[in-house]
């Protein structure tokens, strides 16, 4: 069973860091991008960052330059280095996984991030919360 585990949030002052993690399991890790979302109360889900099967990134314009996505596919395991954050990045973050094709190919990441290829995978997210 797929299975996405996302943790390292909480509550962190403005312009502080946080590295949040997203443990997956019960599917091919190497083939597949693996992207993190966030959603505020009110507000509709954005694409924040994305890792391709290949190494490459992609990232939503707000983060560029301040948030670094990584992955090890021997733990099969991503993680998203959050740096200089600011209140406008509350949220709960999820991280989630693709396995149909619609815009990119299957692996890969659309650019910019998001595009339009289905996430499909996803797991309960874990919450920021940046304080002014």
């Amino acid at each position: 069973h797929v299975h996405f585990v996302e943790s390292g949030g909480g509550l962190v002052q403005n312009g502080g860091s946080l590295r949040l993690s997203c443990a997956t399991s019960g599917f091919t890790f190497d083939d597949y991008a693996i992207g993190w979302f966030r959603q505020a109360p009110g507000k509709e889900r954005e694409g924040v960052s994305c890792s391709s099967s290949d190494g490459a990134t992609a990232y939503a314009d707000s983060v560029k330059g301040r948030f670094i996505i990584s992955r090890d596919n021997d733990k099969s395991t991503v993680y998203l280095q959050m740096n200089s954050l600011e209140p406008e990045d509350t949220a709960k973050y999820y991280c989630a996984t693709y396995t149909s094709s619609r815009g990119a190919m299957i692996g890969q990441c659309s650019n910019p991030f998001p595009g339009l290829d289905p996430y499909d995978y996803w797991g309960l997210g874990t919450q920021v919360t940046v304080s002014a």
